[in-house]
């Protein structure tokens, strides 16, 4: 007998007691019974309450960057078993390039979110948002807005279509955010799911409590969820409106994202003809739209918007392209590059959608609604009634403003070519569906694409350009990618997803927090101007990672600026710029009272007085941020440094950490001349002892500038 799919929750592996009212899971291509799906009996409060315990916790006692390693680790356990999940997709009718963009995908966005959070998150469990607010004039009440995890869980209902990619995109960002998630697949792909899930578990990486799967159903879900909890949802929009009406995301208390179905648009440029690298890309792009998953994506290209020109020549490129590359049939023989629709409830609803689209006026210009000849898994070649396969259809509409058009989406290898006079009317075209997540634009003209996105822009989530200088290089219309956002407006579901480190704030709480330097210091971790600094005494720079503190500071002597010091920087760089060279030129310049120092000369030599030069902790200064020249310093003037340990950063996997250093050039009148941070290598751990030889071990970068 066929075995009900497991879900795992509360830690462990669980199956209902019968398998009286489960679902059937079958072969997209062949109809056969995969596995059974039903959740009768589980215990979905069980599961939250687990992961508000158990799966806060754990997480909890990690930092962004510990987090960001188990991704990495995450990514690469699912790498060795990607062939499994190639192989176990082709009963849901993916193609082995289908599963490179969900199997495959999926796992990048776990390297994505690993690598980022190494490089753009602290290694802490909070992240600062924009910079210090001063309250008060003498700098003793300060405010910031500082991101925290949130208390609860986040909820994923994810779509058929991309049962590893769809999940792992909310999954990654929420596990970087310390926030646990419970997954829940569609059914007609939930032992998709399951098995990414189970070779998690298996790796034995998972922290407690931080993933959980439900294999079906999951009636009174939302029941169960409170204050910190975000659903995730991806889907059609009917059902995004019942989770919106739900009293506890009508009140606010649960916070919903959702993505949903899209009419998205590929737009042909009016300088655009036949013949050109940028004609064969928009007709290539719109068959892989049309063909990748068989057409099931909620980015694929619904309505095809060209010049009136060049529709013959469009169809006829299409026709053609699909002559030569499209074999329909079963994925599990190796001729075949589209499979079937998810299953024949998909086909069924889909074929309806074309017989709505066509009694709307619209004409089939390509492709047919009757079932078509496919290749078996054998590879012979004949009908498939118990599969659920449809070839591409493109239709034509006189009428470009049929509202049907506009409304109505076939999720699967259906489009519409729509033609358009002018510029504008394109752009017209492309926002009467409603909000989409996105829309490509096909042109070599900068001026048409400035129009487009100027017009457009408000109503697309993303927006492709593509020309010659980047077709070979370009992800495409269709594929989202981990480091945008992806989203959008209207009819797409208001909300967004990914978009870098973006996506991991969607799962964390922005508080305004206000108080004194010291205690904005102690609450972010961050030193702030006003805040106690460390005891004179040993230099901060003959203190490894361990020793050094929040707040350790080395505050110079005046160094007097002569004009021969400026003239002598000037032939040097060769920067005379006249406000360092010509006494009458610049002071006539509204910012300058005469001949002043250059701001570089400033910063080098106030590098000269706060550096200790003999080998040390510190390895290399690898960069300078934030440089602002507040106050120009003539000749005879004076400035001194003051250099203060503002944020220190272990980092997980290396012998050293980075430091930033809060620096201010000060004149002989106290006033602030620059300001800036300086960021520098400090090993962890320092033997004075052994000395320069210390720092080699630590593992400097090679060729790093040495402080």
């Amino acid at each position: 007998m066929t075995s009900t799919l497991p879900s795992y929750v509360q830690g462990a592996w669980w199956t209902p007691e019968g398998d009286d009212d489960a679902v059937e899971i079958r072969d997209a291509s062949t109809g056969e019974v995969v596995t059974l799906a039903s959740t009768a009996g589980i215990d979905l409060a069980g599961a939250v309450a687990f992961a508000r315990l158990a799966g806060q916790r754990s997480l909890g006692e990690l930092t962004f960057h510990q987090r960001a390693l188990l991704l990495k680790q995450f990514a690469l356990v699912l790498t060795e078993h990607k062939e499994e999940l190639y192989e176990l997709s082709k009963a849901a009718g993916s193609t082995v390039r289908d599963s490179l963009s969900d199997v495959d995908g999926g796992i990048g966005v776990l390297f994505t979110y690993a690598s980022k959070g190494r490089r753009e998150l602290p290694n802490a469990q909070a992240y600062l948002d924009g910079p210090v607010e001063s309250l008060a004039k003498d700098g003793s009440f300060l405010g910031r807005h500082l991101y925290t995890r949130r208390s609860g869980v986040a909820v994923q209902v994810n779509a058929f279509n991309f049962p590893m990619w769809g999940a792992l995109e909310k999954f990654a960002p929420a596990f970087l955010a310390g926030v646990p998630s419970i997954v829940k697949p569609a059914t007609q792909t939930a032992f998709i799911a399951e098995a990414w899930v189970r070779i998690l578990v298996d790796s034995g990486l998972l922290p407690d409590g931080s993933l959980q799967l439900v294999s079906g159903s999951a009636p009174g879900l939302l029941d169960a969820l409170g204050l910190g909890d975000v659903v995730a949802f991806t889907g059609s929009a009917s059902t995004a409106d019942l989770l919106r009406a739900h009293p506890r995301v009508q009140d606010g208390t649960v916070v919903l994202s959702a993505e949903t179905d899209s009419l998205n648009a590929s737009v042909l440029g009016p300088d655009v003809e036949p013949g050109t690298p940028e004609f064969d890309a928009y007709v290539k792009q719109l068959f892989v739209e049309l063909t990748a998953k068989a057409g099931q994506k909620c980015t694929a290209i619904r309505r095809a918007i060209v010049p009136v020109e060049a529709e013959g020549a469009v169809v006829d490129a299409l026709r053609a392209l699909i002559d030569a590359r499209l074999v329909i049939g079963d994925p599990h023989a190796e001729s075949v590059t589209m499979g079937p629709l998810v299953s024949t409830a998909q086909r069924d609803e889909v074929l309806r959608q074309v017989a709505a689209l066509r009694a709307a006026g619209g004409t089939i210009l390509l492709g047919s609604a009757d079932a078509p000849e496919v290749v078996h898994a054998d590879g012979s070649t004949g009908p498939a009634r118990d599969g659920a396969f449809v070839e591409p259809i493109l239709l034509g509409f006189t009428d470009t403003g049929t509202v049907a058009v506009h409304e109505i989406e076939a999720f699967g290898p259906v489009a519409s070519v729509l033609t358009y006079s002018t510029v504008e009317e394109a752009a017209d075209l492309v926002i009467r569906g409603g909000g989409s997540l996105v829309t490509s634009a096909v042109t070599n003209d900068p001026a048409v694409a400035v129009e487009l996105l100027t017009r457009i822009a408000s109503a697309n989530g993303r927006v492709l350009f593509l020309s010659r200088d980047n077709l070979r290089t370009s992800t495409g219309h269709g594929a989202p990618v981990p480091h945008l956002v992806h989203g959008g407006p209207g009819r797409a579901g208001g909300t967004e997803e990914l978009g870098g480190i973006r996506a991991v704030l969607h799962y964390m709480q922005r508080t305004a927090i206000q108080g004194s330097p010291e205690m904005l210091t102690a609450l972010t971790g961050t030193w702030h101007s006003g805040a106690p600094s460390g005891e004179p005494g040993r230099h901060p720079f003959r203190k490894s990672l361990d020793e050094l503190r929040i707040g350790d500071q080395v505050a110079s002597e005046l160094r007097a600026v002569t004009l021969e010091d400026i003239e002598t920087f000037a032939h040097f760089t060769g920067d005379t710029f006249y406000a360092h060279m010509d006494e009458e030129a610049a002071a006539a310049n509204p910012f300058f009272p005469g001949r002043v120092a250059h701001g570089y000369l400033l910063v080098s030599w106030a590098a000269g007085l706060f550096v200790d030069p003999a080998p040390g902790p510190v390895l290399a200064n690898y960069g300078l941020e934030n440089l602002r020249f507040l106050t120009p310093v003539s000749p005879d003037d004076s400035i001194r440094v003051i250099l203060t340990a503002k944020q220190i950063t272990p980092r997980e996997t290396d012998e050293y950490g980075e430091v930033r250093w809060d620096a201010v050039i000060r004149n002989q009148r106290d006033e602030v001349v620059a300001t800036y941070d300086v960021l520098t290598l400090v090993a962890k751990h320092w033997d004075e002892a052994a000395g320069a030889g210390a720092g080699e071990a630590a593992g400097a970068p090679v060729g790093a500038e040495v402080a």
